[in-house]
């Protein structure tokens, strides 16, 4: 899933989200896989992953 998608889904600003993970290295335990053209690729699950739901 892309950043944006992420954000929309969890109610977030992409922006933001980009800046935690330049921060910490990771949006709250989560790491997303940079592809060849530097966009980031989230995991299927992240969403579920973010708010409790499927155990990391």
């Amino acid at each position: 899933m892309s950043t944006a998608a992420f954000a929309d889904s969890i109610g977030a600003k992409a922006g933001s989200i980009r800046v935690r993970l330049c921060q910490t290295g990771s949006y709250f335990g989560i790491k997303p896989k940079k592809l060849p053209n530097g966009r980031l690729l989230w995991p299927a699950d992240s969403v579920e992953r973010l708010l409790g739901e499927v155990p990391a």
